[in-house]
């Protein structure tokens, strides 16, 4: 009997520990959305609420409206999906030949790969954008998304190798001896258990270019091209007056699409867990 009440009690404090941890999670997303709700009287209120005594859409209106919110939405979305591609495309092959060839360089790519997160992007901005101009790429889709692949790659192609090494050798070297060749070993063993780590990157990638803001405002400069978080900055003023509704409005609509991602691909990261060569 003592040790079911000690079952009981130990559930219970999880239950009521879930609970918080998930409270603190909302708390942000909730008071957001009762911001972007509020009249302005009502948000520079020396009491806050936390529901709008007198709920309005203008925030929304003033998003959408004034600022054209969805065409930041729909740049960074399509610079986001473009740029994960062409991160995943080659830091895919790049990690597991890195892993299973081993040669001299190994050591060398990794020790550069590590050296080249120390440098600040304020530090190499005037270079990339010279860079860019000489190939007519500022002022572009193009040319963020190179820069975002470039930036990205690095940090995609570490986690990457950390995935390629826990896969064991002895799983393709069991599917040789069963008559696979290279690429139904690639395709059928390696590629299902490394999907985990494909998705997890892929969503390093995407979150990485979505929330950047440095990059876009330097090297893009005509309205319609600007990405979201440089839409954002927008509601701040030259004197430094925020407009907290139309900003909260916005923040609220931007967090979307990436839970809507997230939402899709977390499946991603299970479902190769007991799939491809146990399988197969």
């Amino acid at each position: 009997m003592n040790y079911r009440w000690k079952m009981i009690t130990a559930k219970l404090a999880m239950q009521i520990a879930l609970l918080c941890f998930v409270v603190f999670l909302a708390f942000p997303l909730v008071w957001m959305l009762s911001t972007s709700l509020k009249p302005s009287p009502e948000i520079y209120s020396r009491v806050p609420t936390s529901i709008p005594k007198e709920p309005t859409l203008a925030n929304y209106r003033v998003a959408f409206g004034q600022q054209d919110l969805l065409t930041g939405i729909s740049n960074s979305f399509k610079i986001g999906v473009f740029s994960t591609i062409a991160v995943l495309i080659l830091t895919v092959p790049a990690a597991y030949a890195l892993v299973r060839y081993k040669t001299a360089l190994n050591k060398s790519v990794m020790a550069w790969v590590l050296v080249s997160q120390l440098f600040p992007s304020i530090l190499i901005i005037i270079p990339l954008f010279v860079v860019l101009r000489n190939l007519a790429l500022t002022n572009s889709h193009v040319g963020i998304t190179l820069v975002y692949t470039v930036w990205s790659v690095p940090f995609v192609l570490w986690m990457l190798r950390s995935y390629v090494m826990s896969i064991p050798i002895e799983l393709e070297e069991a599917a040789y001896i069963d008559g696979a060749n290279r690429t139904q070993v690639l395709t059928r063993v390696v590629f299902p258990l490394l999907i985990p780590g494909i998705v997890a990157s892929g969503l390093f990638a995407f979150v990485s270019a979505w929330n950047e803001f440095f990059f876009a405002l330097v090297l893009l400069k005509t309205p319609r091209l600007t990405t979201l978080p440089v839409y954002l900055s927008r509601f701040t003023g030259s004197e430094g007056m925020t407009r907290l509704g139309p900003l909260a409005a916005s923040c609220l609509v931007a967090t979307i699409p990436t839970l809507v991602v997230f939402t899709f691909l977390q499946k991603g990261l299970v479902s190769g867990l007991m799939s491809g060569a146990v399988k197969q």
